[in-house]
Formats: structure tokens, C-alpha cells, sequence
């Protein structure tokens, strides 16, 4: 405790002669000096009527992104940069942060033919989608996993995971990762591996865990190690196209969207980050939506819009869109699009935070993002 004297000494003595703004500018100043600060001055920052979220809305283009990743394949060698060769998309509302949303990171990882990223482990959970490229396999906690175009390959938390590539020209993937997330919680370990962990067999034919648990309806009475993520490491894009088409054909709706989810639990396959694939008919304009919550949306086939907040961003196969949480947000395909989504929903749905608005109209116009 302080003592008497002390809080005295701290403290300007006020006299009669002093009018209010003089006395609070004192105390002010007197709380700033022990690292108090008071609520009512900042209670709207604090508190606002609704998310007033720091990030904005943004687009990376996959026409920009790639040639950046092709230049870092010739100049940047695989081992800088925590093992990989990543550009990360960052955020301009974020402060420089190397994020797309508060509790999201996307990048682009580019892996040269014939070339290996070594083994590795961390608390955050990733996810690779692959936009580009075939003949690369990930191995994760030893069981390697073939990658080719539409696929997703989970890296889940404290997982050894490494990159290997047997083929003739470059791969590029999707990072998403809940780093911000794990980072904000002070959450985060990083480990490198021995030499001796990577793995030299050489290309597989298919993974382990989709022998196991990629058939649908169908479960082995073999039982997973861990139920902390989905045992399944790999969804392969034959049986995520298959599903949108039947899916599709079978309720008739223009708007269809699949949940990559854990096939043993039930739940979704990573604990704090929600994948989907969601296919669009071409000149279908879904409704504005409202969500608590952030997203990154990658563009796998297909061109159209997207409108948030007003504004216009067009995309086409490869860019990349980050939707900060509760803007207005609806999609319009000119074309057929397919769009992988992944977004921090299971994080806000399990604080009980999660919160949907659906207008009755679209959101009118105001604008076109030019970036």
C-alpha cells in the first residue's frame, strides 16, 4: 500500500482560487502518473453502439500477389522467414501487423520445384488451400499428404508439419492461420525441428487419414489420437466439387455453402477457424448480411462482386478478400464462382458472441474500391 506520505506527495493541492478544468487536468495528470486512466473519457471508444472494427475492408489481387511470389521464389531462399517462403497479407487498419483481420493471418506460400520447407511446430493452427500447382505433398506428424489445386491440408496446433515438392515448376497455397488470435492471448510456442525429422521418402500416393476417415457416412473403428481437430488432414477438391454439385442440384438454390468439418466429432475440422466452400450461380446477388466476426475469402474459380459497406470489390480467380466484422456484405457471381471461406466463427460462436442481421433489401451502392 502507498503510504500516506507518498499519496500526498502524489497529489496537487488544489486551492480555493482553482476552477474544475484546472482540478480534472490535475487529476488527469496525477492518474496518468500511476498508470490509471478513467472510463468516462473513453467509454465510447471502449463501448460503441455496435463493432467498430480497426480493419478495413481490402483485396489483394492474385495479378499483384504472384509475380511478388515468383520474384521471392528467385531471390529468397526457403529458410528465411520462420522456415517458409510467405508474403502475408496485411491489413492497412491493422498498423502495419502483418494480418488480414484482427484474428486472422492469410498469405501466400510459393514452393519452388524440387524444393523442401523444413519440419516445424507451433501453437497457432493453419490451414493450406492450393491455388496453383501439383506434385507437393505436406507431412503432417509424419504422415504425408499429396496437394494439388481446390484441396485443403490442415496444419492443426503444435502438429509437425513440413513442405516437399517433387515436381517441375512452383506451388502456390492460402495460409490461414489464427496467429493474431493466439498472439493476442499470449498463447504462442514455436519449434524448430532436428535435421533428422524431415522426410526423404519421397512423393506418396495418398494419405493416411483419408484411407481413414475421407469417406462420407463411413467411419473406421479405428479411433483418432486426439480429438482437439479433425483427424482428417487432407479434403480432397473431387469430393468438394462432387458435394456442391449434388448439394447444388438437390435444393435448388443458386447460393450453396459447405462446412470442412471433422468427420469423427462432428465439430469444425480446425477449433478457432471456420473453412467453407460456397458456390455461387452465375448473376445470383445474395442478400446483405450482418456478422460478428471476421473473414478472408479466396477466389478459387469464377469472376464477380462483392459489395461491403457500399463499396464495390470486384474479383476473379485468385484474389483475395479480407470482411472485418459486422459490415454489410453481399456477393453477386457474373459467372459460376467458387469461393473458399475461412473466418474466426468458431471463436466468436463458442464466447457466445455470434450475431447475424439480414436486411430485407440489398444495400445500395456507394461506391468502387480501386485499392
Amino acid at each position: 500500500m502507498t503510504s500516506p506520505d507518498a499519496a500526498e506527495r502524489a497529489w496537487p493541492v488544489a486551492g480555493p482560487e482553482q476552477d474544475l478544468p484546472t482540478r480534472r487536468a490535475q487529476l488527469y495528470d496525477a492518474m496518468g502518473k500511476v498508470n490509471i486512466q478513467a472510463l468516462w473519457t473513453q467509454v465510447t471508444d471502449l463501448m460503441p453502439g455496435q463493432p467498430a472494427p480497426r480493419a478495413v475492408p481490402w483485396l489483394w489481387r492474385w495479378d499483384t500477389v504472384l509475380p511478388l511470389a515468383a520474384e521471392a521464389g528467385e531471390t529468397v531462399p526457403v529458410g528465411r522467414g520462420g522456415e517458409r517462403r510467405v508474403l502475408a497479407l496485411a491489413n492497412p487498419g491493422l498498423g502495419g501487423l502483418p494480418f488480414a483481420t484482427p484474428t486472422l493471418w492469410g498469405a501466400m506460400q510459393y514452393l519452388n520445384a524440387q524444393e523442401s520447407a523444413p519440419a516445424h511446430r507451433h501453437t497457432a493452427s493453419a490451414i493450406r488451400f492450393v491455388l496453383q500447382g501439383r506434385g507437393v505433398w505436406t507431412t503432417v506428424n509424419g504422415e504425408p499428404c499429396p496437394m494439388s489445386p481446390g484441396d485443403l491440408v490442415l496444419t492443426p496446433s503444435m502438429t509437425w508439419h513440413e513442405h516437399h515438392s517433387g515436381a517441375d515448376e512452383p506451388m502456390v497455397w492460402f495460409d490461414g492461420l489464427d496467429l493474431p488470435l493466439v498472439n493476442g492471448l499470449d498463447a504462442g510456442f514455436f519449434e524448430p525441428a532436428g535435421a533428422e525429422y524431415l522426410d526423404t521418402a519421397g512423393p506418396p500416393v495418398e494419405s493416411r487419414s483419408a484411407a481413414l476417415y475421407g469417406h462420407p457416412g463411413l467411419l473406421p473403428s479405428v479411433r483418432p489420437d486426439t480429438d482437439r481437430h479433425s483427424p482428417l488432414m487432407v479434403y480432397r477438391w473431387e469430393h468438394t466439387a462432387r458435394a456442391l454439385a449434388e448439394v447444388s442440384a438437390a435444393t435448388g438454390s443458386g447460393d450453396t455453402e459447405l462446412r470442412f468439418v471433422d468427420p469423427v466429432h462432428g465439430g469444425d475440422a480446425v477449433p478457432t477457424m471456420r473453412c467453407a466452400m460456397r458456390r455461387l450461380a452465375a448473376g445470383l446477388r445474395t442478400p446483405t448480411t450482418r456478422t460478428v466476426g471476421s473473414s478472408i475469402i479466396v477466389v478459387f474459380a469464377g469472376r464477380g462482386r462483392t459489395v461491403i459497406d457500399g463499396m464495390i470489390f470486384s474479383w476473379g480467380p485468385g484474389d483475395t478478400l479480407a470482411v472485418p466484422s459486422w459490415c454489410a456484405v453481399d456477393h453477386e457471381a457474373a459467372e459460376t464462382a467458387e469461393l473458399f471461406v475461412v473466418s474466426d466463427a468458431p471463436v466468436i460462436e463458442a464466447l457466445r458472441l455470434d450475431r447475424t442481421e439480414v436486411r430485407g433489401d440489398h444495400q445500395p451502392v456507394t461506391g468502387t474500391w480501386d485499392g
